[in-house]
């Protein structure tokens, strides 16, 4: 079965917080019951893959300011039907930064997060069920931006805060220093 490596990882991972236990739980029940969660076509909701990326020092981290949702965000996107949601999550760090010396930290997943997505022309309103894990970069190799983001940089982890208030990049800067 595709969604057992998820799977297993999802069951191995401990949240940090009842919003985020709910999430997980969530989650589960969705790769669970839909055989089809890797596919952008499913239409209430899909599997995605994130990163947290660091410097090697933990101290700064890289946010993408995503030109459609406007706002900072991890770098990250769609399986497209991909079950495997680490290489997801490295092939879409690498695609939106550019950055091509990523080092997986570990293959654990260091968050899980499930957020809604407004409609947009024809799609519809539905849910992203995000995988996350924690990779790191060295801060002086160049970014090569795309359309999908008004900018990318290096933000010292102290500094997060004055950027966004999205709860999810909150908690995972907050894992990154209790782990730092």
């Amino acid at each position: 079965m595709h969604r057992q490596p998820l799977l297993n990882l999802l069951r191995k991972y401990r949240p940090t917080d009842e919003d985020e236990r709910r999430m997980l739980e969530q989650t589960i029940q969705f790769v669970e019951s839909h055989a089809d969660c890797f596919d952008r076509q499913l239409s209430i909701g899909h599997v995605t893959g994130s990163s947290w990326v660091v410097s090697p020092d933990r101290r700064k981290v890289v946010l993408i300011h995503h030109a459609k949702l406007d706002r900072w965000l991890q770098p990250g996107g769609h399986a497209d039907g991909d079950p495997d949601v680490l290489g997801v999550a490295l092939r879409e760090a690498t695609e939106e930064t550019g950055l091509t010396n990523l080092k997986i930290v570990s293959p654990a997943i260091f968050d899980v997060d499930v957020h809604r997505i407004p409609a947009r022309g024809a799609e519809p309103e539905h849910w992203h069920y995000d995988i996350r894990f924690l990779l790191e970069a060295d801060p002086e190799q160049p970014f090569i931006r795309t359309p999908e983001s008004k900018d990318i940089r290096w933000v010292e982890t102290d500094e997060i805060a004055e950027l966004t208030t999205e709860k999810s990049i909150n908690r995972m800067n907050c894992k990154n220093k209790v782990n730092n």
